[in-house]
């Protein structure tokens, strides 16, 4: 699968089959995508904890407030990414211009880890409607959670209709 293919079906998925586990060798492969994610200053300034089992299902119910996200209990793998400080090139990069690197090297490695999911003939859905504290707790985290992902396999492998702004409203050439 090419990249533009891996684009064109890659969806947020939202309804998981709860008794099929993910392969080791298959999220071996989109933790090496993520390692292989660029970032400022290649700081990586993010950490992943893959949560399975009951550990996944107490991240999933941490991402439920106020009816949200339900379909992520059915979700086998949860991928908790977490802030850490920047590299010290990063750091005065980011003081000097004004810019939050870390935030787009998460947003960066997000979709290394989508991809590859997606490649590998998994399904994703990227949250951040979440409970920080209570995250934290489950995975003995200090530094701040910012997106969960869900990994797993979709009950529905039908592709939907992608909802985008035409590229002439995304693209200028000048």
């Amino acid at each position: 699968m090419n990249f533009l293919e891996i684009a064109q079906t890659r969806q947020s998925c939202r309804k998981y089959n709860p008794d099929k586990e993910v392969e080791k060798d298959k999220l071996d492969a989109v933790l090496q995508a993520a390692r292989l994610a660029p970032s400022a200053c290649n700081g990586q300034p993010y950490h992943l904890s893959v949560c399975t089992g009951d550990t996944a299902r107490r991240v999933a119910k941490a991402t439920q407030s106020m009816g949200m996200n339900k379909f992520a209990s059915d979700a086998p793998v949860m991928i908790v990414i977490s802030e850490k400080p920047y590299v010290r090139t990063a750091a005065v990069g980011a003081k000097f211009k004004g810019n939050d690197y870390r935030s787009m090297d998460i947003g960066i490695v997000s979709a290394y880890i989508t991809a590859e999911a997606t490649a590998q003939g998994l399904s994703t859905c990227i949250l951040g409607w979440l409970d920080d504290k209570k995250i934290r707790e489950i995975c003995n985290l200090s530094e701040p959670v910012r997106l969960v992902i869900c990994v797993g396999y979709s009950k529905d492998d039908r592709l939907r209709d992608k909802k985008r702004k035409d590229l002439s409203e995304l693209v200028s050439y000048i």
